[in-house]
């Protein structure tokens, strides 16, 4: 297994307007098990992923090129190279990251595998839930809904008969 983050193999692009970038998922590049770490490239006016925090994961943002811009609880702030920024789980830990710059600026994300996952998304008001680590390519549950698509319980359930 090999990976280099100056020298990236890029393994997905997104090109959803606003969500636009390159990632290279290194921690699976390089053989980790329980350890991710992605680096994304950005163009200018584009962020990798919506406003978001995790319940079951612990993340951590090292800026390798560029100043982007870090959205928090508390609003936005400018990011200098080589700055390091922990998000433990938890609302009170929510982040976005956006490049604001005219240049293109790389991050490196690093964070837990832990599965299963739920992540919230404020903004929209979604909520998804995953039975295999985040950024994996697992079989099994991958669903994000709205919160007020919710049901009770016993939806649509029959109680045994005998």
């Amino acid at each position: 297994m090999n990976a280099n983050i100056f020298d990236p193999e890029f393994d997905l692009e997104s090109d959803r307007v606003g969500f636009r970038s390159k990632r290279a998922y290194l921690g699976r590049q390089a053989g980790a098990r329980d350890l991710g770490a992605s680096l994304f490239e950005l163009e200018p006016g584009d962020s990798p992923f919506p406003f978001h925090f995790h319940f079951g994961n612990e993340e951590m943002l090292i800026v390798l090129q560029g100043r982007p811009h870090l959205r928090g609880p508390d609003g936005w702030r400018r990011l200098r190279q080589g700055e390091v920024v922990a998000f433990p789980a938890g609302k009170d830990h929510a982040h976005q990251i956006q490049n604001r710059s005219d240049a293109v600026v790389r991050v490196l994300m690093v964070s837990e595998m832990k599965a299963p996952e739920v992540g919230v998304y404020p903004d929209s008001g979604k909520v998804g839930l995953w039975t295999f680590p985040p950024g994996s390519e697992g079989e099994g549950l991958r669903h994000i809904a709205r919160r007020g698509d919710g049901v009770d319980y016993a939806d649509g359930e029959s109680p045994p008969s005998g």
